[in-house]
């Protein structure tokens, strides 16, 4: 028998079996015919909500793509004892449902810094740079002067609303920098980081720019080593030479952003008893760094030495939402990419539960009526969900039909990652591993020590005022702008001024000089980005 005719009947046979997996009532076609009805209600009953956003919260999964978006729900469900795919999850709740083009202005596919910048700052720009313009060049400390462009934080801030960001990595890494840095580079998180000449050029690494640009109220993640001066102990890990202070000039910024603040109640905690006896009602700011670089996966975590983060999102709502002038948030669940980046499926799946469990706690203690919500990623990852598995069948298994080498392979696979094994010009059999453990590293098409990301289109959720906004297929950088038309806040305020169809007024504000140059600049930019942290 040859393969081909093996494989068909198989999936014949495979096909056969699945139908004695299906639920009583899913067999009958009320069951679906009465969901159906329902939903459609639902949405017939819905009204726009056209307030103007008091509050915006922007939950940013990492490297969350719709395949690790399908799993996450699927595995959340099955730990729950369900059979997963049928699982809601807190964002399949959102109403408002569009999607979000990925690319960069020198890259089809971009990485975290060049999409931060276009979902926080409203402009594209090139990789690896981060609050600045694609006239900037990445490495190329010169090319960013006068081409810095500002965040949503910046504009919330101007208008007097209390801002923050908390993520999972740390808070120097390049989601949470582009609320508040302009660098050439998203790797000079501190000047120890950066090149001589970039220092003689007076470009500022981004932890000091972290407490000096914009006046954040609330900072959560990790990321003290980038703080401290060289040869500094850390608290936690003082035997740890890697855990120790990175910084060349001598500065301790932990101490500095707290002498800023005088008059006002501002907390600086590193542990979680610290972390817990911080009173939201009593503190003006807080500075909250758990680890000395990215915080530990959420199935690593010690939760008596370091918080979730949907702990962490709610401290940092109360704390801002006192301001009555309304709050702006970015929520980053930023380990779902590095798990994604080590080809650990089980890690980042876990990743994105947590990160769902956040939003769950961010919309909790909002209010719809005054507060945008926002679920998003910045970038895919090149996960597949293949092989017919069964209804029920755990996420993290194995495929019940084989290759045509007669063995196995996993539901969820990479199409390029570490996780690329030939022996003998054979793929491992897998038979007897056990693939939902924490460390397996899932098989892969193409070997690379660091899993890419993938370029496809993510998905953009909203709930909450003008949350009807965020719908179509749109450049990701529309995000910005729509979140600022909705709050209010920034160069477009028609919103609040009920001059819905006067056109916008054009931005002349920094960041928009223009060049020819780009593209002949492409091929410095990719060698420079070989050296990328993604």
């Amino acid at each position: 028998m040859d393969r081909k005719r093996a494989a068909l009947i198989a999936f014949s046979l495979l096909a056969t079996l699945g139908i004695s997996g299906a639920k009583v009532e899913e067999e009958n076609p009320e069951f679906w015919r009465s969901k159906a009805k329902q939903t459609l209600q639902s949405i017939l009953d819905r009204k726009l909500n056209t307030n103007v956003a008091k509050n915006v919260v922007l939950f940013l999964g990492d490297g969350m793509g719709m395949t690790t978006f399908t799993a996450a729900r699927i595995l959340k469900g099955q730990l729950q004892n369900q059979s997963g795919e049928e699982t809601v999850m807190t964002m399949d709740t959102f109403p408002h449902v569009g999607l979000a083009k990925t690319y960069s202005v020198d890259f089809q596919i971009p990485d975290s810094a060049a999409t931060a910048t276009a979902y926080l700052c409203g402009v594209k720009t090139n990789l690896n740079t981060v609050g600045v313009s694609a006239a900037a060049r990445n490495g190329i400390c010169k090319s960013q002067k006068r081409n810095e462009v500002t965040s949503i934080m910046k504009w919330a801030k101007d208008a007097g609303k209390s801002v923050g960001v908390v993520t999972t990595t740390r808070v120097q890494h390049a989601t949470p920098a582009a609320t508040y840095a302009h660098s050439a580079s998203r790797s000079w998180y501190s000047d120890a980081d950066m090149p001589d000449a970039a220092i003689e050029e007076n470009c500022t690494d981004i932890a000091s720019q972290l407490i000096q640009n914009i006046d954040i109220d609330v900072i959560i993640g990790g990321g003290r080593k980038y703080m401290t001066p060289r040869f500094t102990k850390d608290p936690e890990y003082p035997s740890d030479l890697s855990a120790w202070g990175t910084r060349k000039d001598g500065r301790n910024l932990i101490q500095e952003w707290q002498s800023m603040k005088t008059g006002k109640v501002a907390r600086y905690v590193w542990n979680k008893t610290d972390f817990d006896a911080v009173d939201p009602e009593a503190t003006d700011y807080l500075m909250a760094l758990f680890e000395p670089g990215d915080l530990r996966y959420e199935k690593e975590r010690d939760p008596s030495k370091d918080p979730s983060i949907a702990e962490t999102t709610e401290k940092a709502i109360r704390i801002l939402q006192k301001n009555p002038n309304g709050f702006f948030l970015l929520v980053e669940g930023g380990r779902i990419d590095q798990a994604h980046h080590a080809g650990r499926a089980y890690m980042a799946l876990h990743e994105a539960i947590a990160f769902d469990d956040a939003i769950a706690k961010g919309l909790e203690l909002t209010k719809e009526e005054e507060t945008l919500t926002v679920v998003t990623a910045d970038h895919s990852h090149p996960l597949t969900f293949n092989g017919f598995p069964f209804r029920g069948q755990s996420i993290l298994g194995k495929s019940p039909l084989w290759g045509t080498d007669f063995l196995p392979y996993t539901i969820l696979m990479y199409g390029n990652g570490p996780g690329h094994k030939i022996i003998n010009g054979k793929r491992p059999d897998i038979r007897n591993i056990t693939t939902s453990n924490p460390d397996y590293v899932q098989l892969s098409a193409v070997p690379v020590d660091s899993t890419t990301h993938s370029g496809e289109d993510v998905a953009v959720l909203a709930r909450g005022p003008m949350a009807h906004l965020f719908s179509g297929v749109q450049e990701q950088n529309y995000i910005a702008h729509a979140m600022g038309y909705a709050a209010c806040v920034g160069a477009d305020l028609r919103h609040c001024q009920g001059e819905t169809n006067k056109p916008a007024t054009p931005d002349n504000g920094s960041g928009t000089r223009h060049t020819s140059a780009v593209l002949s600049s492409s091929l410095l930019s990719f060698i420079l980005a070989l050296t990328l942290l993604m």
